[in-house]
């Protein structure tokens, strides 16, 4: 398996991160991240196909907000970037998912 690659934290762009974080999918990776620490690609319980999960873990660690390690066999372990989205773009992550959470708890339930 080819290494990925992630951009340095200097280059972390906030036009990027803002788009992947709009995302719902990409959104509930990075929460459950927040949540469980480091884990691998298809361990997440998110009911989309593989190439979808792919295409959206993708996103995440080009912009940053991840990071993909090789993990026992075939498997990515995933990581947020939190230490480095924070030196970056302070406290962002947190407003981020603290909004969410608010936005959430406020949604009247369908």
């Amino acid at each position: 398996m080819k290494p990925l690659q992630h951009p340095r934290a200097a280059d972390i762009n906030i036009y990027a991160v803002l788009h992947a974080l709009a995302e719902p999918a990409r959104m509930q990776i990075v929460r459950t991240l927040v949540e469980a620490g480091g884990k691998p690609c298809g361990s997440f319980g998110i009911d989309l196909s593989k190439s979808t999960l792919s295409a959206h873990f993708k996103v995440l660690r080009e912009a940053g907000i991840i990071r993909q390690e090789t993990g026992p066999g075939n498997s990515r372990v995933n990581t947020l970037r939190h230490e480095d989205l924070d030196t970056r773009f302070p406290g962002l992550l947190t407003a981020v998912l603290l909004a969410v959470e608010r936005t959430e708890t406020a949604l009247p339930s369908l």
